[in-house]
């Protein structure tokens, strides 16, 4: 998301342009050499996962408006592409993960603690997702074991979709991400 994404007034036409040339022509690319790598090697099943977004599902009171657009699309593109290549044995679903706690995240965050309790308080788990935790969704997406998940919106968001109302208490522990340790022997 760009930072000077806003909301209907305020995002300029280069933002809008910029985020959906990146977020929807970039899938758009992507699915199409996909499928034209599959057929060119006569494979007769494939998954191809695109990353969309909660905000394709629900709104956000911080205007986000080119970022949440574009994810909505990517819903809509991966849905008709999985009806279009269903026969071709190719599966087409849309990953949509919440906010995840990333150098990315936590640089824009910054020790901004009103910022950070905004969006934590909406996770049932009190906390945010983590990278490890949508990259089990993907393997998952990709396996043989999701033979008949097709054109699905994976919502790998903690359950703050579903939340009205969020549990008090400490936040639910987190898995370790091996990515941020110095070796997998610790």
């Amino acid at each position: 998301m760009h930072a000077r994404d806003d909301d209907a007034l305020n995002t300029p036409e280069d933002i809008w342009d910029l985020t959906h040339n990146i977020n929807v022509k970039g899938v758009w690319f992507g699915c199409k050499h996909a499928v034209l790598a599959l057929r060119r090697h006569g494979k007769t099943r494939g998954s191809i996962i695109n990353t969309a977004s909660v905000v394709a599902l629900v709104g956000s009171a911080t205007p986000q408006l080119a970022y949440t657009a574009s994810k909505g699309a990517v819903l809509a593109l991966t849905r008709e592409l999985a009806i279009v290549h269903a026969r071709e044995g190719f599966r087409f679903n849309s990953l949509c993960p919440a906010p995840l706690n990333t150098p990315l995240l936590q640089d824009w965050l910054g020790d901004d603690v009103a910022k950070r309790q905004r969006r934590e308080v909406h996770f049932p788990t009190g906390r945010f997702g983590e990278a490890v935790e949508q990259a089990q969704a993907v393997v998952f997406l990709a396996s043989d074991e999701s033979s008949f998940v097709n054109g699905a919106d994976f919502v790998v968001d903690g359950g703050m979709s579903k939340a009205y109302v969020t549990p008090e208490g400490p936040a639910a522990k987190a898995p370790v991400n091996n990515a941020l340790k110095e070796s997998l022997e610790e």
